[in-house]
């Protein structure tokens, strides 16, 4: 979570300066531009560290059921999200996490991205990735 914050927080602030600077100055064209980049790189990183290393929106995953034709994500919400068809499996150089992508029952290609911390140990972990390899 400390990269994450690291390389948004910076970034976006950065972003919107600039383009706070050029407002007043006579590159309007720009400061539209940066400022428009400041709030999509905001977004991307909150929805990054808000789902994904914090946990806190109802939409992150929070348990893994790997079956022979299909997998279930549970959500911290409460709902289960079943992947049926295109499931694809992709796993970082570093081995700190991967991430499963396919289709549920409705035809909506969904998305998850799992790190290390959020398994109870690194056996968990291992044990994932080592049945998910199957859908590289």
């Amino acid at each position: 979570m400390a990269w994450d914050l690291l390389l948004y927080v910076p970034t976006v602030i950065a972003l919107f300066s600039i383009g706070i600077q050029l407002w007043f100055g006579a590159q309007h064209n720009w400061s539209y531009l940066l400022v428009f980049l400041a709030f999509l790189f905001f977004f991307i990183g909150a929805n990054r560290i808000l789902k994904t290393r914090l946990m806190i929106l109802p939409s992150a995953t929070t348990a893994l059921e790997i079956d022979q034709n299909r997998i279930i994500l549970e959500q911290k919400g409460g709902a289960h999200l079943v992947l049926i068809k295109n499931l694809k499996f992709f796993s970082e150089v570093g081995g700190k996490t991967f991430a499963l992508t396919g289709m549920d029952g409705s035809g909506k290609k969904q998305q998850s991205i799992f790190h290390l911390g959020q398994f109870p140990d690194e056996t968990r972990f291992k044990d994932a990735k080592a049945r998910l390899e199957v859908y590289r």
